[in-house]
């Protein structure tokens, strides 16, 4: 271990290149504002307490551990390969142009630290600077790929270590791109750390088992990453109708397979199984509204997740058309992306690339149907029925990325009575990540659940007390985090029940759609049901 990583250190030795000690984290807020006061540091052996988070390689992804030099070579061969497509136009024309912005022009003011949560919640370790990774990059870029022979490029050596680590590295960033934003140059460092995942993912076959096995193959083979067939989707939809309407008193009944709908609504299919009332509520919010609209229990179809986004381009590119042909094939005039901030950004923004053509259906976020929803008289709303403290947390993906701010709140301040509403700080476009963003929420390798916990997730968990600072702590002092994303939903459930919240701060999570149908006057009360799921 190196106590300060260097570009030198990073590049050479055995076992781990950095530890994170609790000791240096800032302590939570009330009801958690001691040290000692926090439930994951009393369950670590004394001997482990600076060993709370190790970079070792084998975190998040299987990487190999080759048999002999020879093999190191060919891993590093393939690697140079990759990032010399990367830098190619004919092999990315699709992020060429901000990736050289990215890799040429940083002057490490370093800017981009003070806005990353990882490297502030790390306790500012080195190797956690969003400019570190990019760095590493950097230096083997004008070395091997523009052949330089100035500069500082001799600081590194390029050896199957250096290509690991920096792979590893490189899922060690939530791609909030946060960075990105507060940088004066536009440097986007959440970028690189992508492009990087793409190379090891397409040129030597590296990636993590939840996002490309169990994830994109086994959405496109199968019909969802959840592993879900259309047979257990009808199942599923079947039973979430009857749930629905015998807990709001309203006949739901979702319609399949429509064709000429207006509406191809798309959800995230862990929804359907995880958070059943969500799916519920959307339902019969459509319906209630007069909307014209229908699920797909075509192969994929009810499944907005892609994964590819995160790592690897021909499964975002395979996952995208899948969508898109399915839409066409129905005959609808648009596709409605549901509570998934991942599948807007991989089905409205990057997949306007590549959707050309009869392809390219309309598609927008379910955010802006909800506002006029909620505001058009279609529907009678009691907001006193929310009569709870809530705050909203923004997703990266459809927030900061989209600039879908102000629906999600018109819809807050039309079912949740005045007063009751507390911000985060930050919020809106300058929110942190959830600390599940870019596939962390399902990645699970060896101790990358802690890392999530404890460094990713922690800003998010300090954000929440933060928002509700001023309300009584308890687990009868109910406080709701509306999370109008799949993936953060999961990651706030994933945060809230490792630091026993519910039970200790009154803390819980759940959609934007669960409050509208809280609201509803001619539903029966009691739509949140305050069970810990």
């Amino acid at each position: 271990m190196n106590d300060h990583v260097t570009f030198r250190s990073f590049s050479r030795g055995d076992g781990p290149v950095t530890r994170l000690s609790a000791q240096d984290q800032v302590p939570l807020p009330p009801p958690y504002d001691t040290l000692q006061d926090e439930p994951w540091l009393g369950s670590l052996a004394d001997s482990a307490r600076e060993d709370m988070v190790v970079l070792d390689d084998t975190i998040a992804l299987s990487l190999r551990n080759p048999a002999n030099q020879q093999e190191q070579d060919q891993l590093v061969d393939a690697f140079l390969s990759g990032l010399k497509k990367l830098f190619s136009a004919a092999d990315n024309w699709t992020f060429l142009q901000p990736l050289l912005l990215s890799v040429e022009h940083c002057v490490q003011c370093q800017t981009c630290s003070e806005a990353c949560p990882v490297f502030e919640e790390s306790g500012h370790n080195e190797l956690y600077r969003p400019t570190f990774r990019s760095e590493v990059l950097r230096r083997i870029y004008f070395k091997y790929v523009r052949g330089a022979s100035t500069w500082t490029h001799g600081d590194i050596e390029l050896n199957y270590k250096t290509v690991a680590r920096l792979i590893e590295l490189a899922y060690r960033c939530n791609l909030c791109r946060r960075c990105a934003q507060t940088c004066p140059l536009g440097i986007d460092n959440g970028l690189l750390a992508r492009e990087i995942r793409k190379s090891a993912s397409q040129e030597m076959g590296i990636g993590p088992r939840e996002l490309h096995r169990d994830g994109s193959m086994l959405q496109l083979k199968v019909g969802s990453s959840t592993g879900m067939s259309p047979t257990a989707l009808k199942h599923l939809i079947e039973f979430v109708d009857e749930e629905t309407s015998n807990k709001t008193g309203i006949k739901v009944v979702t319609p399949l397979d429509k064709k000429g709908a207006d509406i191809l609504l798309i959800h995230n299919a862990g929804e359907i199984s995880a958070w059943p009332e969500s799916i519920g509520a959307f339902s019969l919010l459509f319906n209630e509204a007069g909307l014209s609209w229908t699920l797909s229990s075509e192969e994929a179809g009810y499944d907005g997740v892609n994964y590819g986004v995160f790592y690897d381009d021909v499964q975002l590119t395979r996952v995208a058309m899948r969508h898109a042909q399915i839409a066409k094939d129905l005959g609808v005039r648009k596709i409605v992306l549901g509570e998934c901030g991942h599948a807007h950004k991989a089905l409205t923004v990057i997949a306007d690339k590549v959707l050309t053509g009869g392809l390219n259906v309309p598609r927008e976020s379910a955010m802006p149907l909800l506002r006029d929803i909620a505001l058009s008289g279609r529907i009678e709303f009691d907001e006193s029925r929310n009569d709870f403290p809530v705050t909203l947390h923004d997703p990266c993906n459809y927030v900061r990325m989209m600039g879908i701010v102000a629906p999600q709140r018109e819809v807050l301040g039309r079912v949740v009575p005045d007063g009751r509403f507390r911000e985060m700080t930050p919020h809106g476009v300058h929110n942190y990540c959830c600390g599940g963003g870019s596939g962390f929420a399902i990645m699970s390798g060896h101790n990358f659940a802690s890392w999530r916990h404890r460094v990713t997730g922690r800003r998010k968990f300090r954000q929440i007390l933060d928002a509700f600072q001023n309300e009584p702590w308890g687990p009868k002092h109910h406080k709701y985090v509306c999370a109008p994303c799949s993936n953060c939903k999961g990651q706030i459930r994933d945060i809230l029940g490792f630091y026993k919240a519910h039970k200790k701060a009154g803390l819980f999570y759940g959609g934007l759609v669960d409050l509208m149908v809280n609201a509803m006057v001619r539903a029966r009360p009691g739509y949140i049901d305050w069970v810990w799921h």
